[in-house]
């Protein structure tokens, strides 16, 4: 019951959050960049904050998930124990590789006059977008793995 009421919540406060960005008209009319008009929704922080948010959350659940696995599993099993300390440590050492593929050097974006597109930040958005390509990569050879493991075992 209570993850049914978790995930009609976080879908209402999404589509709530959605219908504010898309509804809620534009901040800055006339906004020139470029020789293109931009138009900036009202409430992007809105729905930049509840993504974040999200993300948050997602990540902390994982991570509590993760420990109380590893210490029901260390209690019963330690081979099980171990073995969910090595997913945690695979994961860990895919964002750091994916850290030092990044790359520190300034992004020339149009109409941005900031420093947040440099240093730590560009690495760190590099960063994630490497540890998302391994991770679909990943799922998807999980996926055809198990379909031919299926094939195979009937």
């Amino acid at each position: 019951m209570i993850p049914k009421v978790t995930l009609w919540t976080l879908m209402i406060f999404g589509i709530i959050a959605a219908a504010f960005v898309f509804l809620g008209g534009n901040a800055a009319e006339g906004y020139v960049v470029a020789g293109d008009e931009l138009a900036v929704p009202n409430f992007t922080n809105l729905w930049l904050f509840t993504n974040y948010a999200y993300f948050i959350a997602a990540l902390l659940v994982t991570l509590l998930f993760v420990v109380f696995a590893f210490v029901g599993n260390f209690k019963k099993d330690s081979k099980k124990a171990l073995f969910t300390l090595g997913v945690l440590v695979a994961f860990v050492l895919l964002f750091v590789v994916c850290w030092f593929l990044g790359s520190p050097e300034k992004l020339d974006i149009i109409g941005y006059e900031g420093t947040d597109n440099q240093g730590f930040w560009a690495q760190l958005s590099d960063m994630m977008i490497y540890a998302c390509y391994a991770l679909v990569a990943g799922v998807v050879g999980c996926i055809v793995w198990g379909a031919i493991y299926t094939r195979v075992k009937k």
